[in-house]
């Protein structure tokens, strides 16, 4: 029933975050590293659907009346210019209601997953746990897009007006979707090639991706401090108003996104397996 209802929502008008494309290149990246028992409960959570093709559904229902309310759960607006994120100065909304950010959703979906085995056996529910389950899965994908963790004043860059390839565009969306628009047509042309091609990147990278040595909480907040610094680093820099970006921005800064995509997928099936109670252990793609 409750896979019903989502699907449902999931008319609603969609918005865009690492975009489509994006957001189901970092869940396919995840697949992989599942363990037997994280694929038995998605198949449970998920009957006859699989994750990568439901990892926008938190984009397409954000807009619509029920899920008005979890917009700010998609980014961390932090001070102008400080290339510095904290929690508990920056995880708020508009109206300063703490915990509403994307590292805040992150990990109460985390904390609602966590109870599977016993909701399983409650007639009781006290969640949602399929929605939670898309939930974690997309903002896990949002907080590794570097201009979801970015300036207020511009609202992670939606608010920097530049030209990419002669046509008008702004920043933030630039780095959702552009960059693997253009990465496809000219380099893949389809996602399939461009999955192998970023997960070349995963087997001698993924001990140190995947890793948490302190509280699940504090690796979120690590996730979130990267984004921030690859955006003043990258994302910010040479893209003042009205500046034309072209080939050297695009080539310069593929290998940022595809390296965030990886460790995007990476970290998710990591949460997931620790959620369902097995270590993350390698695999191949």
């Amino acid at each position: 029933m409750a896979l019903c209802v989502i699907l449902i929502a999931s008319i609603a008008v969609g918005a865009a975050a690492w975009g489509r494309e994006g957001h189901r290149l970092t869940c396919m990246i995840a697949e992989p590293f599942l363990s037997s028992e994280s694929k038995a409960a998605l198949e449970e959570l998920l009957p006859g659907r699989d994750l990568p093709e439901l990892c926008s559904w938190a984009d397409d229902i954000r807009r619509s009346y029920r899920f008005r309310w979890t917009g700010p759960l998609h980014y961390i607006d932090t001070p102008d210019n400080l290339c510095g994120y904290d929690y508990d100065r920056d995880c708020h909304d508009s109206r300063g209601e703490k915990d509403m950010c994307v590292a805040g959703a992150i990990n109460n979906y985390s904390r609602q997953l966590e109870t599977f085995q016993e909701a399983k056996l409650s007639l009781h529910k006290s969640y949602n746990l399929t929605e939670a389950l898309l939930f974690l899965a997309h903002y896990v994908g949002d907080i590794h897009q570097p201009l979801h963790v970015a300036f207020t004043a511009d609202a992670g860059g939606n608010g920097v007006h530049v030209h990419w390839f002669g046509r008008k565009a702004n920043l933030h969306h630039i780095w959702d979707t552009e960059f693997i628009d253009r990465a496809k047509r000219l380099y893949y042309h389809d996602i399939f090639r461009m999955l192998r091609n970023i997960s070349m990147s995963i087997t001698e990278n993924f001990d140190a991706w995947s890793r948490c040595e302190t509280d699940p909480e504090a690796c979120i907040d690590s996730y979130a401090t990267e984004s921030i610094h690859t955006s003043c680093r990258w994302a910010y820099k040479d893209a003042l108003e009205g500046t034309y970006l072209e080939d050297d921005y695009f080539s310069s800064r593929l290998p940022i996104v595809e390296q965030r995509l990886a460790q995007g997928g990476v970290r998710l099936a990591s949460i997931l397996n620790r959620i369902f109670g097995a270590k993350s252990s390698e695999s191949s793609i």
